[in-house]
C-alpha cells in the first residue's frame, strides 16, 4: 500500500560528508590513499571519558565498552601529527577556501570567527579519541522542485582512519586518510517525501562536483536522518546509492509504523543501509556531550577580503556548464562523457586554444580510447604519450590548415607507435589528380576570381577531401 506521507507526519534531514581535494586538513601530507605494505605498525587503546558538559556520550560509552585493541599503519605519506604525537599545524587554507565556496554555492551565513572543536570519538578510526572539526556557516538553502530546503550547518573536519581489517578483539586501521579535509553538510528537517530527498542529495551533489573535492569510491558519504510522528529519529548510513533511496525510505518508515501499531516507540539509534535497502542496527544515536574546545589551535578567522574574493570567483554549476557546452555545439552524450572522465578542465583549456569542441571533445576523450585498445595498451599509458603539449599542437595545426581533421587520428597513431612529432607529420603524398580535375572546373565555371575566393568554393565543394594548404597549392596551378 502506497505511504501517505504528509499524513503520517514524515519528516527527514540529509548529512553529507564529502572529502576535499587538497592535502590534509592540520598538516602538509599529500591525501593519498595506499594499497602497499606500511613501514610501521602502532598499538593503541582508548578510553572513553567525560566531555565539556562532564557527561559520557552514550554513543561514545557503547563503543569504549567494547575494549578492542587498535593497530595503525604508517606510512612515508603519514607524519607524527596523524598519530597524534605532534601537535597540529594550522588549517589548510586551500580546503577553506573550497569549503567556503560550497557554503556560499548553498546561500549559506559565513562566520567570521570559529572555534575549532574536538568530537569524541572512541571506535579507534582516530588516534586522539576525538576528530577535529569547526562550524563554518549556517543559514543557507537549496532549491528543489518540492520546496526549499535549508541549510543548517556546515562543518569542516578531518576525515578519520581507514579500516583494513577485524574482528571481535582488534581493528587495524591505515594513517593515510585520516586528516583528509572533509566538509559536513546538515540540512533541516525539511525533507517531506521520498523523492525530495532524492532530488535534494542529487543537488547538494551537483554543487559539491562544481567545486575542488575528490571524486570515486569512498569520497562521499551520506547519512539520512528521519522519522514520522510519534516515531524516534534514527540516523542511515551508508545513504548513497540514488537507485534505492527512495526504497530504503520506505522500508524504514513501514519499520518504525510497526513499533506505532503495536503501541511502542522504535530506539533512537543509528543503522546502516545495505545494498537491498533494508538496514541493520550499528550503534545508539550519539548526544550532544562528545563536544569540547580544540586547546592546540587558535580562534579560526575568516576575514571579510577573503570571502569576496571567493565570491567574485565562484564555480559555475554542472547546469549551467552544460548550457555552455550546447552552445558550443556539443551533443548530450559527449557532454556527459566529459563529466563521467573527469575532463572538464582540459576540454575548457583546449577550447580556449582552438575553438573546436568537436575535435577537442574527440581527443580527449573517443581517440585515446580507440587507439589504446587497437595498441593494447592501458589508457594511462595511452594519456602519457599523447599529453596536452601534444594535443596543442595537433590543434594548432589543425587551425593553421597545415593538418586535415581527418588524418589527426593516423598521427597520433603514428605518435604512440615511437614515432617523433615531426616525423609523425609527414604524412604520405597524396594523389591530388581527382582534385586538380576538380579545382579546374570550378575555375573554368567561374573566371577571373581571386585565389582566396576560389579556395572558399574549392573547400565547400571537396568537403575534407584536402586540407586549406593543399587546396591551395592546386589553385596556384590554375591561378596566377
Amino acid at each position: 500500500m502506497e505511504i501517505d506521507y504528509k499524513k503520517i507526519g514524515f519528516k527527514a534531514g540529509l548529512e553529507i560528508h564529502q572529502q576535499l581535494d587538497t592535502h590534509k586538513l592540520y598538516c602538509d601530507c599529500p591525501s593519498v590513499l595506499r594499497t602497499d605494505e606500511p613501514i610501521k605498525t602502532t598499538k593503541r587503546k582508548i578510553h572513553f571519558v567525560a566531555g565539556e558538559s562532564g557527561e559520557v556520550d552514550v554513543a561514545a560509552k557503547f563503543q569504549g565498552e567494547e575494549d578492542k585493541t587498535y593497530f595503525y599503519q604508517s606510512y612515508d605519506t603519514t607524519c607524527l601529527i596523524e598519530l597524534d604525537e605532534e601537535p597540529p599545524h594550522k588549517i589548510n587554507k586551500e580546503a577553506l577556501k573550497t569549503a567556503l565556496e560550497i557554503a556560499i554555492l548553498m546561500n549559506c551565513k559565513v562566520f567570521p570567527i570559529a572555534q575549532i572543536m574536538r568530537k569524541t570519538i572512541v571506535d579507534g578510526s582516530n588516534t586522539s579519541g576525538f576528530q577535529r572539526t569547526v562550524l563554518i556557516a549556517y543559514g543557507g538553502f537549496i532549491e528543489t522542485s518540492e520546496g526549499k530546503v535549508g541549510i543548517d550547518s556546515i562543518y569542516l573536519e578531518e576525515d578519520s582512519a581507514r579500516p583494513v581489517e577485524r574482528d571481535k578483539n582488534f581493528v587495524k586501521y591505515r594513517l593515510d586518510r585520516l586528516g583528509i579535509p572533509l566538509i559536513e553538510i546538515s540540512t533541516k528537517p525539511d525533507l517531506k517525501s521520498p523523492s525530495q530527498v532524492k532530488e535534494a542529495a542529487l543537488k547538494i551533489g551537483e554543487i559539491l562536483r562544481s567545486t575542488k573535492v575528490r571524486r570515486g569510491i569512498g569520497t562521499i558519504r551520506q547519512d539520512l536522518n528521519v522519522s514520522i510522528k510519534g516515531s524516534n529519529r534514527v540516523e542511515i548510513k551508508g545513504f548513497q546509492d540514488p537507485k534505492i533511496m527512495e526504497k530504503c525510505i520506505d522500508l524504514e518508515i513501514n519499520r518504525q509504523k510497526g513499533f506505532l501499531d503495536k503501541n511502542k516507540k522504535n530506539s533512537p539509534e543509528v543503522r546502516n543501509c545495505l545494498s537491498d535497502g533494508t538496514t541493520e542496527f550499528l550503534r545508539p544515536i550519539p548526544g550532544s556531550a562528545r563536544m569540547y574546545p580544540e586547546t592546540d589551535l587558535e580562534l579560526l578567522h575568516i576575514k571579510k577580503d577573503f570571502i569576496d574574493e571567493i565570491k567574485r570567483n565562484l564555480p559555475k554549476l554542472r547546469g549551467e556548464i552544460e548550457e555552455e557546452l550546447i552552445k558550443q555545439g556539443l551533443s548530450e552524450e559527449m557532454i556527459k562523457l566529459i563529466f563521467k572522465e573527469n575532463k572538464l578542465s582540459e576540454y575548457k583549456e583546449l577550447y580556449e586554444i582552438s575553438g573546436n569542441p568537436k575535435l577537442i571533445s574527440k581527443l580527449l576523450l573517443v581517440l585515446p580510447k580507440e587507439i589504446a585498445k587497437k595498441e593494447n595498451k592501458t589508457s594511462e599509458e595511452i594519456e602519457e604519450i599523447l599529453n596536452r603539449d601534444v594535443m596543442v599542437s595537433i590543434l594548432d595545426l589543425v587551425y593553421k590548415d597545415k593538418l586535415h581533421e581527418k588524418d589527426v587520428k593516423h598521427v597520433l597513431e603514428k605518435i604512440v607507435s615511437g614515432v617523433e612529432f615531426k616525423e609523425a607529420m609527414k604524412l604520405e603524398k597524396k594523389d591530388l589528380g581527382d582534385v586538380e580535375e576538380k579545382v579546374m572546373k570550378i575555375v573554368k565555371d567561374k573566371p577571373g576570381l581571386s585565389p582566396n575566393a576560389y579556395m572558399g568554393l574549392v573547400m565547400k565543394e571537396l568537403k575534407g577531401m584536402v586540407t586549406g594548404q593543399e587546396a591551395m597549392e592546386v589553385i596556384r596551378k590554375f591561378v596566377k
